[in-house]
C-alpha cells in the first residue's frame, strides 16, 4: 500500500509529517512516488492565516481529484483550531487534530476494516503530557529538525496557535538526547531544534531553553544545534551566556519583532517593547562573534497608523537585520485583532510591504556584505546552483562555492569572496 503526505506550515507540521512518514512506513505503507497510485493522502494542515485555511481545502479538492479512490486524511492545526468547519470538509474520510499523532495509523487502519468516516479530534487539555514521538531520517536534507516543544500560552492578539496547539509541554531531556544520538548515527552532523514556542521549553519540567540545548550539545556525532524562530524576551543575559560557551551552538537568532513600533506591540499583545528588543540583541551582539539576527514584521495591523510604520521600519533599520521576512496582517477570525476597529486598507498593507522590504533587503545586503573575507566552516547542501554548491555558515549565510569533489553534507572550510544579492560566493580553503 502506498500513501501521499502533504505539509503545510511550519517546520514543526514538517517534522510530524515525518514521524508520521515513518510510522506508517514500519506498518508496510509506503510513500507513493511521482504517479504511482495512492490508498491514502494525509494533509498536515496549517491554520496561523485564514488562506492557510483555504490552501487546505484547496489541496484536499485537488488530490481528491487526483486519487479519487484513496482515503482521504486531513490532520493538524485547522481541524484542532475550527473542529466543525474541518468536520464538514466532504472530501476528508478521517479528520483529526493536532493531538494523539500516534493515533492516526490506527484510525486509517480502522478505515479499512469498516469504511465509515471518522471524525477524531481530541481537545487540548491543561496539563497534557508532550506527545512521545522521534524522527530518524529527513529526505533529501542535510540537516535534521527535533521538535522539542509544543503549545503556547501568549495570545498575542492575532494569533489562533494557542488553540490550535494547546498548553506549553516539553520533551523531556533524556529523549532528546536519545534523538540526537540515532540522527547522529544516520549521518546527520547539524540538528536544529524546533517548537511552537520554543522559549518556553521546559516551563512544565522545571527546566529552560538552555539546558535543552546544552544537552544536544552534548551529543557525539552533531557538530552544530541551532534553534528555531524564538520569543525575545525570553531571552535572560544568563540564557546568552551560557550559549556562548557552547562551541557547538550556531549564532543564528531568528527574534520574532511583529513591530517595532511600541503602541502596535501594546496593541497586539506582545510581551515586549523595542527597546527590550534591543537590548537582547545588543547582549547578543556582545555574546557573539558575528552572529545574525533575523525576524518577522508584520505590517498593516490594526490602527497602524503612517507614523507607526515609519517608527517600525526605522526599527528594522536601526537593528541591521540579517533577514526579514515581512508580511502583511490578515485578518484571523477566532482572534481579538479580527474585531478590532481600524483595519488597515488591502491597498495600504501592500505598499507598506513593498516600503519594508526595501528596508530590509539593504540591511540583509550589509549583512552579507560584512561576511566578506571571513572563514567559515560551511555545511554543503544536496542541490547545485548556478554559482556552484549551496551550503550555510554557523550564521546561516548562505555560500556558494565551485567544487569538482562531492562535497554535499559535508562541513568545510570556506574563504567569503563576494557577496551578491542573498548569497555569497567562496572558495574552499
Amino acid at each position: 500500500m502506498k500513501a501521499v503526505f502533504v505539509t503545510l506550515g511550519c517546520k514543526v507540521n514538517q517534522y510530524e509529517t515525518q514521524v508520521l512518514e515513518e510510522k506508517f512506513a514500519k506498518a508496510g505503507i509506503a510513500l507513493a512516488k511521482e504517479g504511482e497510485k495512492a490508498d491514502f493522502c494525509i494533509v498536515n494542515s496549517c491554520t496561523v492565516t485564514a488562506s492557510g485555511d483555504k490552501k487546505t481545502r484547496q489541496m484536499l479538492r485537488r488530490l481528491k481529484r487526483q486519487y479519487p479512490d484513496a482515503v482521504m486524511v486531513l490532520t493538524g492545526c485547522y481541524p484542532q483550531a475550527f473542529p466543525q468547519e474541518a468536520s464538514e470538509l466532504e472530501e476528508a474520510d478521517i479528520v483529526t487534530g493536532s493531538t494523539n499523532r500516534s493515533g492516526l495509523l490506527d484510525l486509517v487502519q480502522a478505515y479499512l476494516q469498516t469504511p465509515q468516516r471518522m471524525v477524531q479530534i481530541i481537545p487540548h487539555q491543561k496539563g497534557e503530557a508532550f506527545e512521545k514521538m522521534t524522527a530518524t531520517h529527513f529526505s533529501e536534507r542535510t540537516r535534521a529538525f527535533v521538535k522539542i516543544q509544543d503549545g503556547c500560552d501568549r495570545y498575542c492578539a492575532y494569533c489562533i496557535i494557542p488553540y490550535a496547539r494547546g498548553p506549553v509541554r516539553s520533551k523531556p531531556l533524556s529523549d532528546i538526547t536519545a534523538e540526537l544520538g540515532q540522527l547522529a548515527a544516520q549521518g546527520y552532523q547539524e540538528v536544529v531544534l524546533v517548537g511552537i514556542n520554543l522559549p518556553c521549553y521546559g516551563k512544565d519540567l522545571g527546566l529552560r531553553l538552555i539546558d535543552a540545548v546544552e544537552a544536544a550539545c552534548q551529543v557525539e556525532g552533531i557538530r552544530r544545534i541551532r534553534l528555531g524562530s524564538l520569543e525575545p524576551e525570553l531571552l535572560t543575559a544568563e540564557d546568552l551566556k551560557r550559549l556562548a560557551a557552547q562551541p557547538k551552538f550556531c549564532p543564528q537568532f531568528h527574534l520574532s519583532l511583529q513591530s517595532g513600533c511600541d503602541r502596535t506591540l501594546k496593541a497586539m499583545n506582545r510581551h515586549y517593547d523595542s527597546a527590550e528588543y534591543r537590548r537582547i540583541v545588543q547582549d547578543i551582539r556582545k555574546a557573539f562573534e558575528n552572529p545574525s539576527i533575523t525576524t518577522d514584521i508584520m505590517v498593516g495591523f490594526p490602527g497602524e497608523t503612517e507614523e507607526d510604520f515609519r517608527q517600525s521600519a526605522d526599527f528594522a533599520k536601526e537593528i541591521g537585520l540579517a533577514k526579514a521576512h515581512v508580511f502583511a496582517y490578515s485578518v484571523r477570525p477566532g482572534t481579538r485583532a479580527a474585531s478590532m476597529p481600524d483595519q488597515v486598507s488591502q491597498r495600504e498593507k501592500e505598499q507598506r510591504s513593498s516600503r519594508l522590504i526595501e528596508v530590509t533587503n539593504a540591511t540583509r545586503q550589509a549583512f552579507l556584505q560584512a561576511q566578506v573575507g571571513r572563514e567559515e566552516e560551511v555545511l554543503f547542501e544536496t542541490t547545485q546552483t548556478p554559482y556552484g554548491i549551496e551550503g550555510y555558515t554557523p550564521n546561516y549565510t548562505p555560500v556558494c562555492v565551485e567544487s569538482h569533489e562531492d562535497i554535499r553534507g559535508q562541513i568545510r572550510r570556506v574563504r567569503i569572496t563576494a557577496a551578491l544579492n542573498d548569497l555569497c560566493l567562496g572558495e574552499l580553503v
